[in-house]
């Protein structure tokens, strides 16, 4: 454009930094939801906001703001690649130094971010250079020549709004389709899901040179390559979420075939559980029809004046009798079966076990479904608790709610997930970890209630509510 338009460096100076900082915002948006899990406070409980749950993502936003002014405003004359990458390693850095954890996911974030931003930047860069065009051609313009700062104002604000608008409009189909913030990425789904985003650039590149190229060799614009140019970005944005929608998808099959077979794992102790009370059962049995021949011995000491032989004889049968049926009595042969091997397994960690475990005969629960809760929750306090620590076992009525409560010392910190509400494991999913919460939830909520967590006083503490009828 040959006309000279005065007074337009303030303009260009707010447009700037007015650019610049709807970026910022877009970044933060999209960061938060992933930074949502925190580590608690003592005491907290997981339906409570975490403190200052948003400090990483507003770190991220604003480390982005400084530094891309920074060289926007600056004498410096950088390669545009260069400061994008810069950017991008210091928005990558800030997000893993206030979260140390999922890097691979904070890197699929990174990239996502710069690519639906310079995608909606080039669409609205289009639009912004054809609006101006038309509206420069106009026979008002022509004879208004006072207008020209106004008019570069108005479309810096439409350049603002379209970049802004098509930039959220991405952020908000991903976190929309993306389930499974807190979930750890592998390798592999680093590069599935971050590949659209690098070929769209790539491809964005090539149609930024041409389109610059033709407009300066010609001094015109095409219409037909513009419109193909848009339908680029868009269907690079588009390919984008599809791609992180298969990838949800397929996650979510595992999941589903992960816990189906843990499912059946847990139907297989059971089963085991049975088999052990029915060789318990087979014990009491034989024990009934030896009980004949032993009391004939004790008679037949006493009768002798052996008195020291008979007591040595009564403690031995004692011992024998308990370590036959086991120490814990808990109204039902399974639950007692269960928490006897859960004793066993803490002793030989050097845990204490205490339980105060009563099977609620009368509530029309079924065996199985406590098992469930008993087998999920006692070996997540075992594999947590150090040795010399304690877990321990209660349950009691309260009018129609049963409850079970099991505690374990622990003294470490907790993460939670934002979308659950439950303690993020530190291990692997695949490997069968992480379900033990979910599954004692799904049991509770077949007896219409809930479970909540307390970690309090170096104690972690799961207390599980089941509804049942009065006693």
């Amino acid at each position: 454009m040959a006309q000279v338009i005065h007074g337009i460096e303030p303009i260009s100076f707010l447009a700037l930094v007015a650019v610049v900082f709807v970026r910022s915002y877009c970044l933060y948006r999209l960061v938060k939801p992933f930074m949502a899990s925190e580590v608690m406070p003592n005491g907290a409980c997981p339906g409570r906001k975490p403190q200052n749950r948003n400090k990483g993502a507003c770190y991220a936003a604003a480390a982005y703001f400084l530094t891309m002014l920074f060289f926007y405003v600056s004498s410096l004359n950088l390669d545009v690649y260069l400061i994008c990458a810069i950017g991008g390693l210091t928005v990558f850095s800030v997000i893993c130094w206030a979260d140390r954890r999922n890097y691979r996911q904070k890197l699929f974030l990174t990239v996502t971010f710069f690519s639906l931003n310079r995608f909606a930047a080039a669409m609205a860069e289009i639009l912004y250079d054809n609006l101006y065009a038309f509206a420069g051609q106009t026979e008002y313009m022509g004879g208004h020549p006072h207008m020209w700062l106004a008019l570069y104002a108005l479309v810096c604000v439409f350049y603002l709004a379209v970049e802004f608008a098509l930039t959220a409009i991405g952020i908000w189909l991903v976190i929309k389709v993306y389930a499974n913030k807190q979930a750890e990425m592998e390798i592999k789904e680093l590069i599935m899901l971050a590949l659209p985003s690098l070929m769209g650039m790539v491809g964005f590149e090539i149609v930024r040179y041409y389109r610059v190229f033709y407009i300066i060799k010609t001094q015109k614009v095409d219409n037909f390559y513009e419109m193909l140019s848009l339908l680029f970005y868009v269907v690079s944005i588009v390919t984008i979420v599809v791609v992180i929608v298969l990838y949800q998808d397929i996650k979510a099959k595992q999941e589903e075939n992960l816990q189906s077979g843990l499912l059946e794992a847990q139907v297989a102790g059971i089963k085991r559980h049975l088999g052990q009370v029915e060789s318990l059962y087979r014990d009491i049995r034989g024990a009934k029809h030896d009980m004949a021949n032993h009391i004939l011995t004790l008679e037949r000491l006493y009768a002798s004046n052996k008195a020291k032989e008979a007591q040595a004889y009564s403690e031995e049968l004692k011992a024998g009798l308990v370590e036959m049926a086991g120490e814990i009595k808990s109204g039902n042969p399974v639950t007692d079966v269960i928490l006897q091997e859960m004793k066993k397994e803490a002793e030989k960690k050097g845990i204490s076990f205490f339980s105060e475990f009563y099977f609620p005969a009368d509530c029309g629960m079924n065996a199985f479904d406590v098992s469930v809760i008993l087998n999920n929750a006692l070996q997540n306090a075992i594999e947590n608790t150090l040795a010399n620590g304690r877990i321990s076992v209660v349950s009691y009525r309260r009018k129609n709610a049963y409850m079970i409560e099991a505690s374990n010392t622990f003294a470490g910190n907790l993460r939670w997930d934002s979308q659950s509400g439950l303690p993020l494991t530190g291990k692997k999913k695949r490997d069968g970890h992480g379900y033990g919460l979910l599954n004692i939830r799904k049991v509770a909520g077949k007896y219409a209630g809930d479970i909540d967590i307390v970690q309090k006083d170096g104690e972690f503490r799961l207390c599980v509510m089941l509804m049942a009828g009065e006693p």
